[in-house]
């Protein structure tokens, strides 16, 4: 079983990273802040523009350690790889399985089913913990276009009506997202998704989250021998990790949704650690960004017992196991791919 490592995640908006030895150097302005060991990360998350020097993006290229460069507002830019791992036959047919659109859509239509299905369980348990404290109306009605669209998804067989029916799902579950916000609901309005950029503070977290999951996506997915560019129901676009955005759809209402509005009801972000621009977006400070960050690592820790392999594992680990799973049914070891569903 694969090893939960570190995530190393430079917030600081000058910090440069270099290589010493075999350690990570995070400077400012030529003097060493800090140091860490290669071989204990997983991965390297900077949101700072001052880069990384080539030996450290060599370094992590040979050792296979993600490295990923966001902007200061959590905006994914790009991340380094190096040799293809795994078998090559396995990419292979994961670009023939890519340019055949019914076998795409029957491992986006999976993946789709777990969003859905996530949303409305997520809801499920907003309404049974907080029954007294939300609109018990609106919820069942998102409830029920959930499950409707639950039950379409599983018979679609094109592209197309696949992305209308997950359209319609996120329309209904944003619709009742401001009822699982059960602290300061003034300060953590939200009334839609809204992205490049957010324009309020649960848009913000959100956004963030979702560039640290496609980010643990795309790295799960280049692990298990996968070509994370080349996505099933996410059109190619160059430097886009489209086949990690995939993955990351069953993921979203567990892994980061519910993060999000965890660290808001738990007050461990409050309106103070934003800040609005000129222009109306919204982004975390330094400080609410670190303790953004120190959550997720912890978030990542906690463990579950997964639906479908029925072992007990580690949250972040969850990427890397539906990676693996993928890789197993485009090998021909499974006869369908399993998504991730949670209660």
């Amino acid at each position: 079983m694969k090893h939960l490592l570190n995530t190393l995640y430079v917030t600081s908006e000058d910090v440069y990273l270099a290589l010493e030895g075999e350690n990570v150097v995070a400077k400012r302005e030529g003097d060493a802040l800090a140091r860490y060991p290669l071989h204990t990360l997983q991965s390297i998350v900077t949101f700072s523009y001052f880069g990384a020097s080539p030996a450290l993006m060599g370094a992590c290229a040979e050792r296979g350690i993600g490295l990923n460069f966001c902007t200061p507002y959590g905006k994914f830019l790009a991340r380094t790889d190096g040799a293809s791992i795994g078998n090559v036959l396995l990419r292979r047919q994961q670009y023939r399985v890519a340019d055949d659109e019914a076998q795409s859509c029957l491992i986006a239509r999976a993946m789709i089913a777990g969003k859905v299905f996530n949303a409305r369980w997520s809801l499920e348990r907003t309404l049974r913990d907080h029954r007294m404290r939300v609109d018990e109306a609106a919820l069942q009605n998102a409830i029920g276009i959930l499950k409707q669209q639950l039950a379409a998804a599983v018979e679609t067989v094109s592209l197309d009506t696949l992305r209308g029916v997950e359209g319609v799902a996120a329309a209904a579950y944003f619709g009742v997202f401001d009822q699982m916000i059960l602290r300061d609901p003034e300060a953590f309005s939200f009334e839609a998704r809204t992205r490049r950029p957010p324009l309020d503070r649960v848009n913000a977290m959100l956004s963030f989250a979702y560039s640290l999951l496609t980010s643990e996506c795309a790295s799960a997915l280049a692990a298990a021998g996968l070509d994370a560019y080349v996505g099933f129901m996410h059109q190619d676009r160059p430097g886009r990790t489209s086949l990690a955005l995939d993955l990351m759809e069953e993921l979203r209402p567990i892994l980061a949704d519910r993060f999000v509005l965890t660290l808001i009801n738990n007050r461990v972000i409050t309106p103070s650690d934003f800040v609005i621009e000129d222009t109306g977006a919204v982004r975390l400070m330094d400080d609410g960004r670190k303790r953004f960050l120190a959550a997720w690592q912890e978030r990542k820790k906690e463990t579950i017992i997964h639906p479908f392999l029925q072992e007990k594992l580690a949250w972040g680990l969850i990427p890397h196991i539906q990676a693996m799973l993928l890789a197993r049914f485009l090998r021909g070891d499974l006869d369908a791919y399993p998504p991730f569903l949670w209660k």
